[in-house]
C-alpha cells in the first residue's frame, strides 16, 4: 500500500509540472483549430434537417394514435354500435361497447412519451373517453361544446385523414390550462363510410422545447417554429414583437433594435409548420474579443490549478475511505443497490471488492426469503378466493332451474345473460379489482335476484367518486350480498330494502383514513348468539385478514330487524388506480 500511495503522489508532482507547459503548447492552437472547423462545419440546412426530422417523427407517433381504434375489432364494432340508435341495443350489447372503449381501447394507446398527454374520443351518440396515462386530468367540462370547435372541424374536414392542430389550451377539460398540440382524426366505418366519432392526440408544447434542446444550437442563434398560419409556436427565446412580424414575410435577414440575424426557414411537410434559425452577426465580433482573453485566462487557470492540485492530495487519500462508508451508510438504511466504485487495483480497491461481494450476498439472502414469503402469501389467498366461486354458483343455478320449472322462459334467458357478465367478471380479472368494479359485478347480481324476487326486493346501491378507483380483493361483497337476500330476504313475507353504500372515512382513535362499506337490509334477521357464522362469511374474514392488517368487519343482527354488515380497512397501504 505504501508503494501505491508513493506512486501517486510521484504521479501527482510530475502532473504539476508538465500539466501548464502542456496547456500552452496544445490549448491555444487547438482554440483557433476549433474555432475555425466550427465555423467551416456547421451548416444550417443540417441543423434545420435534424429538427425537422424530430418534429415528423414526433407527429407520425401521435398520428398512429389516431389510428389505434382501427386496429381493434371490438373498439370498432363499439364505436358501430354506439353511433346506432342506443334504444335498439340490449343491455349486454350496451355492457361491451362500454367495456371495449372504457378498457380496452386504453390499453392499445398506452405510450412511452411523458409529453404525449393522452387522448379524447367522441363517438356520434355524444359520449366521452379520455385515456390518460401521463397527466391528463379525466374529467370533461360538464356540456362543452366540441361539435363548435376548430380542431373538431378541421377533424370533419379532413373525412379520416390526420389534422394536425396547432397550439390550443385544453379547456374542454376541468382544471386544466396548458397549451397543447394536437392530432385529430374522424373515425369512419370502413364499410359503410359513415363517421363513427372523432378522436384526438393531445402532446405537451414542453415536447418542442425537448427537442430543440437536442439539438444544441450555437453561437446565440435562435430557433423558431411557426404554425401554418403563421403564429408563433416556441421560441428558443424571447422574440420581440418586431422580430415576429417579419418572420412572417419569409424574408432571409431581419433586424432588432440591438441585433441583426440571417434567417434560414424550412418547411415540415405533414403539418406545414415553418421552422427557421436566426444566426446573430455580433457572434463574430465576440469571437475576436474571445481570443484576447485567451493569454489572461491561461495565467489565471495556472494558479488555480496549482492551489486544486495541493489540495487534490489529501482528497485523493481520504476519498476512497470516505466513499465506503457512504456505501455502508445506504445499505443500513436497507439500500441494498449501492456499491462502491473500484478504480484500479491496489489493496483500497480489494477492499472495496470486499465490500461489494458482502452486499451483492446480502441482497440475494434477502430476496430469496422475501420471495418464499410472498409465495406463501399468493397462495393462501388464491386458495381463500376458491372456495367461495363454487358456493355462489351453486346457489344460483338452483335458482335457474326454478325459472326453467315455471316456465319463465324470458326471465330465464335474462337470468343466463346476468350470469354470463358476471363469469367474464370472475375469469377476466385478477385477484384484485376497484371498487367500481366490484360494485358493478354486485348490480348484476342483484339483478338476478330481483328477476327471482320480483317487487319483494328492492336494492339501493350507492358510493362516492374518491372511492371507485380504490382496489379490493374481488368477491369481496358477493357472500355478503348472496347471505342478506337469501337469508333475510328470502324468508319475509314484506318488501324488503337491501342497502350497499361505500365511503372513505375517518374513525375514532385510529389515525389516517378507512374505507367503509355497510350492507344492511330489513329481512327477518337472525340471533348471531345462537346461529353460526357461515363458510362464505368465514372466508372473506380469511381474505381481508391477508389482503389488510388491521381490517374489521362487523355484523350485526336481530331477528325480525334485519342485518347490518360494516367491512372496514384501512387506505394507508393502498395503491389506488
Amino acid at each position: 500500500m505504501r508503494q501505491s500511495i508513493r506512486f501517486k503522489l510521484i504521479l501527482l508532482f510530475l502532473t504539476t509540472i508538465v500539466f501548464p507547459a502542456v496547456v500552452i503548447v496544445i490549448a491555444i492552437p487547438s482554440y483557433y483549430q476549433n474555432l475555425l472547423t466550427s465555423q467551416e462545419s456547421t451548416q444550417i440546412e443540417d441543423t434545420l434537417t435534424t429538427f425537422t426530422y424530430s418534429i415528423e417523427t414526433y407527429l407520425d407517433d401521435l398520428d398512429r394514435m389516431t389510428i389505434t381504434p382501427y386496429l381493434n375489432d371490438d373498439v370498432m364494432m363499439s364505436l358501430k354500435l354506439k353511433s346506432s340508435n342506443r334504444k335498439f341495443l340490449t343491455p349486454f350489447e350496451q355492457y361491451e361497447a362500454e367495456q371495449a372503449l372504457s378498457n380496452t381501447l386504453p390499453k392499445f394507446l398506452k405510450n412511452t412519451r411523458k409529453d404525449i398527454l393522452g387522448t379524447i374520443l367522441l363517438p356520434m351518440d355524444n359520449s366521452i373517453y379520455i385515456t390518460s396515462p401521463n397527466g391528463y386530468v379525466n374529467k370533461v367540462v360538464e356540456g362543452y361544446p366540441f361539435e363548435k370547435q376548430d380542431w373538431y372541424i378541421q377533424a370533419l374536414k379532413a373525412d379520416g385523414k390526420v389534422a394536425f392542430i396547432s397550439i390550443h389550451v385544453q379547456n374542454y377539460l376541468e382544471g386544466a390550462g396548458a397549451e397543447v398540440f394536437s392530432v385529430a382524426r374522424l373515425i369512419k366505418d370502413p364499410d359503410s363510410q359513415h363517421p363513427l366519432g372523432v378522436i384526438m392526440a393531445d402532446a405537451d408544447t414542453a415536447a418542442l422545447e425537448t427537442m430543440m434542446r437536442g439539438i444544441r444550437l450555437k453561437n446565440g442563434s435562435i430557433a423558431v417554429i411557426l404554425d401554418d398560419k403563421r403564429k408563433l409556436i416556441y421560441a428558443s427565446q424571447p422574440l420581440t414583437a418586431n422580430l415576429q412580424s417579419q418572420l412572417t414575410t419569409n424574408t432571409s435577414f431581419v433586424t432588432d433594435a440591438n441585433e441583426s440575424y440571417s434567417v434560414v426557414i424550412e418547411t415540415v411537410s405533414r403539418s406545414n409548420w415553418k421552422i427557421a434559425v436566426l444566426f446573430p452577426e455580433s457572434v463574430i465580433r465576440k469571437q475576436l474579443q474571445t481570443i484576447y482573453w485567451i493569454g489572461f485566462l491561461f495565467a489565471a487557470c495556472g494558479l488555480i490549478i496549482a492551489l486544486l492540485l495541493y489540495f487534490t492530495i489529501s482528497h485523493w487519500m481520504l476519498t476512497p475511505f470516505k466513499q465506503m462508508i457512504k456505501v455502508m451508510k445506504k445499505v443500513q438504511r436497507g439500500n441494498l443497490d449501492t456499491f462502491y466504485s473500484v478504480r484500479g487495483n491496489d489493496e483500497v480497491a480489494q477492499l472495496g471488492k470486499s465490500l461489494n461481494t458482502m452486499i451483492s450476498q446480502l441482497g440475494e439472502l434477502i430476496d430469496r426469503e422475501f420471495r418464499a414469503a410472498l409465495g406463501q402469501r399468493n397462495a393462501e389467498y388464491r386458495a381463500l378466493q376458491s372456495q367461495i366461486q363454487p358456493h355462489f354458483l351453486y346457489n344460483t343455478l338452483n335458482g335457474f332451474i326454478g325459472l326453467n320449472r315455471t316456465g319463465q322462459s324470458v326471465l330465464l334467458e335474462r337470468a343466463i345473460l346476468s350470469l354470463s357478465g358476471m363469469m367474464r367478471y370472475t375469469l377476466n380479472h385478477n385477484d384484485w379489482v376497484l371498487l367500481k368494479e366490484e360494485m358493478d359485478f354486485v348490480t348484476k347480481y342483484c339483478e338476478l335476484q330481483q328477476i327471482r324476487f320480483a317487487d319483494k326486493l328492492e336494492v339501493r346501491i350507492d358510493y362516492g367518486p374518491d372511492t371507485v378507483h380504490i382496489p379490493v380483493p374481488k368477491l369481496l361483497l358477493q357472500p355478503f350480498v348472496e347471505n342478506a337476500i337469501l337469508h333475510g330476504v328470502e324468508p319475509s313475507e314484506q318488501v324488503c330494502q337491501l342497502t350497499i353504500e361505500a365511503a372513505n372515512v375517518t374513525l375514532q382513535d385510529v389515525s389516517g383514513e378507512w374505507l367503509e362499506i355497510r350492507i344492511a337490509d330489513n329481512g327477518v334477521g337472525y340471533d348471531p348468539e345462537t346461529e353460526q357464522e357461515g363458510v362464505g362469511i368465514t372466508n372473506v374474514r380469511e381474505r381481508l385478514r391477508v389482503a389488510h392488517e388491521g381490517s374489521k368487519i362487523i355484523i350485526a343482527a336481530a331477528k325480525g330487524q334485519g342485518t347490518l354488515v360494516i367491512i372496514q380497512f384501512p387506505l394507508k397501504d393502498v395503491n389506488r388506480k
